[in-house]
C-alpha cells in the first residue's frame, strides 16, 4: 500500500500555521525517519525533516500578574503518527494498539524560549485554545488528540543551555508541569554531586509523579532520513493560501481584544472568556439575545453583568459538577431570559441564582420556573415597609449603630431581604430603609 496525501491535513496545517503568524512553505518535502519500534511495523516513519511545510512562528502567552511572553514556534510539519505501546495489560508482556499507526499527524515544535513549568502550561494552554479556534484539533488530551513531548534542560544563570532530556507523550497540561518539575530537580541533583547529565528519553509516571529512563535519545543522522520516494514535493501557491485564511474564524487574541474595545471588559473577564471558545460562544449568544431586547427598549447594552453571570454562577456549576460549558444543561437563551428578568425587576439578583440552579438542575423555562413557583420580586412598598419596621423595633442597638456609620445598613438589607425569602426588591428595601433610619 503506497502512501497517499491526504489535502484536509495539508489544509488544517496551513491553517495551523496562519494562526501561530508562522511562515509558511510554498514547497516542502516528505522525508523518510528510519528506525524500528513494535508500533511502527513499515520499520520508517514518513515525516518533514529539512523542509517542513511550516516555518517560523509566536504565541504571545499571558501569565499570572498580567505578564506577556512571546514563545516562539520553530516549526510544523506533517507526518505519520505511529501505534501505540500497552505495558500494563499484563504482568510480563506488552501489547501494541496499531489503530492510528499510519495516521496524519501535525507536529509543532517549539523555541527554548520556556523558562519554568508554569510557562509551560500557559503554552500549551494557550496552544490547545488556539488549534481548538482554528477547528484543527479538538485538544482532548486524555483521548490522545493532542500529547506533548517535554524537554527539559538546567543551566545555572547566564551559563549556555545544558543537555536536554525528552520526556514522552504526556497527556495532560497537570502532568506537564509535574514532569517538569520533577525532572529539572533530577537533573539538578546530578549536577550538584558531580555527575553529567545523558541525553536520553524519558517517560513520565503519573502515579509516582516522576520520570524513568526509556532509551538513549537519538540524533538526527541516527535515522538516515532522505526523501520519501513515494511522496513528490508538496507544493501549493499563494491563492491556495488566501483562500483558505479568508475563512479563519476570529482567534483568541483578536477575540479578546474585541471583548475590550467594544464591549468595555476589562483584560482580565475577557482572557477568561476568550480562553474556552465553547464559553466565548456562549457569552456572545447570550449577550445577543439581551441586546436585541435593550436595544428595543432603548437600554443600555449589559455586557459586563453578562460577563459576571456566566464566569461567576454559571462558571461556578460547571466546576462544581465537573461539565464542560458545550455539555451545560442551561442553554444561552435560557439565560438570557433569566437576566432580562432580573434587569427588568422581575426577580432579584438572589431569585435569579436560585432559578438557575434550578434549570441546571431540572431544566424548564425561566418565566415558567417563576411563575409556577411563586418567585416574583416583591415591589409593594406597604409589604415591605411592615417587614422594616418589624425588624427595625427588634434591633434598637443596630438602628444606633446604622445612624452612627451609615455603610452598616446593608445588616438591615439582609435581614429584610432574608425575612421576604429574597423577593423583595433590593431598591425599594434601601430606599425604604433610608427613609426609616434618617440616612
Amino acid at each position: 500500500m503506497l502512501p497517499v496525501i491526504n489535502e484536509e491535513c495539508v489544509k488544517q496545517a496551513i491553517r495551523t500555521g496562519l494562526g501561530l503568524n508562522a511562515k509558511l512553505n510554498l514547497k516542502s518535502v516528505f522525508d523518510r525517519k528510519n528506525y524500528f519500534y513494535p508500533d511502527l511495523p513499515q520499520g520508517y516513519q514518513i515525516s518533514q525533516y529539512k523542509s517542513p511545510i511550516v516555518g517560523e512562528g509566536e504565541v504571545i502567552v499571558d501569565l499570572e500578574g498580567g505578564e506577556a511572553v512571546t514563545i516562539g514556534i520553530e516549526r510544523l510539519h506533517l507526518e505519520q503518527d505511529a501505534g501505540k505501546s500497552l505495558h500494563d495489560q499484563h504482568a510480563n508482556m506488552s501489547a501494541i494498539d496499531l489503530n492510528r499507526s499510519g495516521v496524519a499527524l501535525m507536529e509543532i515544535v517549539s523555541k527554548p524560549d520556556l523558562r519554568s513549568a508554569e510557562e509551560a502550561k500557559a503554552f500549551l494552554t494557550k496552544l490547545r485554545s488556539i488549534l481548538r479556534y482554528l477547528g484543527t484539533c479538538d485538544g482532548n488530551m486524555e483521548e490522545g488528540s493532542l500529547r506533548a513531548d517535554v524537554n527539559v534542560s538546567v543551566r545555572k544563570p547566564g551559563a549556555k543551555l545544558g543537555t536536554r532530556c525528552e520526556i514522552k507523550n504526556v497527556n495532560s497540561i497537570r502532568f506537564i508541569g509535574q514532569a517538569i518539575e520533577h525532572e529539572a530537580r533530577r537533573q539538578i541533583a546530578i549536577i550538584e554531586d558531580g555527575g553529567s547529565i545523558d541525553q536520553e528519553t524519558r517517560l513520565f509516571d503519573a502515579g509516582r509523579g516522576e520520570t524513568r529512563s526509556m532509551r538513549s535519545k537519538e540524533e538526527a543522522h541516527d535515522y538516515r532520513y532522505f526523501p520519501d520516494p513515494d511522496l513528490l514535493p508538496l507544493e501549493f501557491d499563494t491563492a491556495y493560501v488566501a483562500a483558505l485564511k479568508a475563512h479563519l474564524p476570529e482567534l483568541p487574541d483578536e477575540k479578546k481584544a474585541r471583548f475590550m474595545r467594544d464591549l468595555g471588559m476589562n483584560e482580565y473577564n475577557a482572557a477568561v472568556l476568550v480562553s474556552s471558545k465553547d464559553a466565548a460562544d456562549f457569552f456572545e449568544a447570550t449577550l445577543a439575545k439581551l441586546d436585541e431586547k435593550a436595544r428595543k427598549l432603548g437600554r443600555p447594552r449589559v455586557a459586563g453583568e453578562v460577563s459576571k453571570w456566566v464566569q461567576g454562577e454559571l462558571f461556578g456549576l460547571m466546576n462544581k459538577e465537573g461539565v464542560e460549558i458545550a455539555d451545560s444543561p442551561v442553554s444561552p437563551e435560557q439565560m438570557a431570559v433569566l437576566l432580562w428578568l432580573m434587569f427588568d425587576g422581575e426577580i432579584s439578583g438572589t431569585i435569579a441564582k436560585e432559578i438557575l440552579k434550578i434549570m441546571w438542575s431540572e431544566g424548564g423555562d425561566p418565566r415558567a420556573i417563576v411563575e409556577q413557583r411563586g418567585m416574583k420580586q416583591v415591589t409593594d412598598v406597604g409589604a415591605i415597609e411592615k417587614t422594616v419596621d418589624a425588624i427595625i423595633a427588634k434591633h434598637p442597638d443596630k438602628v444606633a449603630d446604622a445612624k452612627s456609620n451609615p455603610k452598616a445598613i446593608g445588616w438591615f438589607v439582609g435581614q429584610v431581604m432574608k425575612a421576604s425569602g429574597g423577593k423583595a426588591s433590593p431598591q425599594a428595601v434601601n430606599e425604604i430603609l433610608k427613609k426609616k433610619l434618617g440616612l
